[in-house]
């Protein structure tokens, strides 16, 4: 019985949970501890700001792909001129190879702490493999094992409760935003911003929930518009998904700030130091258990990279294209894949740091990421959208805050580096 329960309420959870392991990547752990060294507790209120927003923009992408068959990229240029939707999709291929490469360096560093050897190899082997299972194996069943890798970002939940951390003070930094027009800071509020709400992430949950409508939704809740159950599976399965991975994001910023910036390192510069906030919990295994969660979630976040690139770019241009199609029946689709996951190998050879990389890569993500939603939640407010989707004002008037809060953030940062 405890089974078969466990297995139902596994089976509730698809796009939306992985997506929200997905934002947990590389590049959003190193944000989180750089943020959490460098300003300690004072940036823990981001990850509760912007939970609401992200489940949002989430839920309404996912119902644009269920609701319509197709992902962002088609249902963008239904409604507004192709240029911008083209715009857009170079905009995403651009920020998700930027990315990947972040992410593949990070790997391969992390797996260097570990094992030795040449962090550079590593990093292709790794494009390597997540390339080989996205071309050569139908994506419903490995989705079970992406899930099973999101626990181990439960390790910083764990790191937190082993080190004294003045929790009076984290809870009242969590609910009471610090304000400053500091260009650090709001560098770093950015970069939150960017890789919690991340362009990529749209256009995946929008083409996987386009897929899971065909294998399960629209069989048990209808055909022709969002019904009320469709709208509550894939809202049930956003937040969690969400919440997820702002929980886990507030505890590397926490855990980060109690054994890093308390001691002084308020300055990230290798994977060796991030890895030093899970020594309480770890010990000698600490660069083990680091690599193990970097590399996890490298291997579940590089596909869905890539994966988002491929969907957006194949409707952009009218190629058939789906993660359940064998390769020789979506040679585009795949071709895109692959070159996505290349490029990014190739520029993770490089000499950059992979640290400087990762940070750098969310800040990209929340400039990118901008156009991006103002286009989705354009055109599903537009009178066309209200009737296609049918979505609740609420989550529209969401959508609108959670747009515009990205975009004054990015304006601020801009601001603050034209001031000098």
């Amino acid at each position: 019985m405890l089974g078969s329960a466990l297995k139902r309420t596994w089976r509730i959870f698809g796009p939306g949970l992985t997506t929200g392991a997905a934002d947990d990547d590389p590049s959003g752990i190193a944000t989180y501890s750089q943020a959490g060294a460098q300003f300690g507790y004072a940036l823990t209120w981001t990850l509760l700001l912007t939970l609401p927003f992200m489940a949002a923009i989430q839920i309404i992408s996912a119902c644009i792909g269920w609701s319509a068959q197709s992902g962002l990229s088609r249902n963008i240029a239904a409604q507004l001129p192709k240029s911008v939707m083209y715009g857009l999709v170079g905009f995403l291929v651009t920020a998700n190879t930027i990315n990947i490469a972040a992410d593949l360096a990070a790997m391969g560093d992390s797996l260097r702490l570990v094992l030795g050897g040449p962090a550079v190899g590593y990093a292709v082997a790794f494009g390597l493999t997540c390339l080989v299972i996205e071309v050569f194996v139908p994506y419903h069943r490995y989705a079970g094992y992406l899930k099973l890798l999101t626990m181990v970002l439960f390790a910083y939940v764990a790191a937190a409760f082993t080190v004294s951390i003045p929790w009076p003070q984290v809870l009242r930094d969590t609910v009471v935003p610090t304000v400053s027009l500091d260009k650090d800071l709001l560098l770093t509020v950015v970069a939150i911003f960017g890789t919690t709400i991340s362009p990529y992430l749209f256009f995946w949950q929008a083409s996987q929930e386009a897929e899971e409508s065909w294998l399960s939704h629209k069989r048990k809740h209808g055909t022709q518009t969002l019904s009320k159950g469709a709208f509550r599976h894939i809202s049930i399965d956003t937040w969690s998904g969400m919440l997820l991975s702002n929980i886990v994001a507030w505890f590397i910023v926490v855990t980060t700030a109690a054994t890093l910036h308390s001691h002084g390192i308020t300055k990230i510069n290798t994977a060796s130091q991030a890895a030093e906030s899970l020594r309480p919990i770890a010990g000698e295994f600490t660069f083990a258990l680091f690599a193990a969660g970097i590399i996890g979630t490298g291997l579940l976040a590089v596909p869905v990279l890539a994966g988002s690139a491929a969907y957006a770019v194949s409707e952009a241009f009218g190629l058939r294209g789906s993660l359940e199609l064998p390769a020789n029946r979506a040679i585009g689709f795949y071709g895109i894949i692959s070159a996505a996951t290349l490029g990014g190998a190739l520029l993770a050879a490089s000499n950059i740091d992979p640290i400087a990389m990762l940070f750098w890569a969310a800040v990209i993500n929340g400039v990118v990421a901008v156009p991006i939603m103002f286009a989705t939640v354009v055109i599903v407010s537009s009178e066309h959208g209200r009737r296609s989707y049918g979505l609740p004002a609420w989550l529209l008037v969401l959508g609108w805050i959670a747009a515009m809060l990205m975009a004054v953030t990015v304006l601020l940062f801009g601001w603050s580096i034209a001031m000098g």
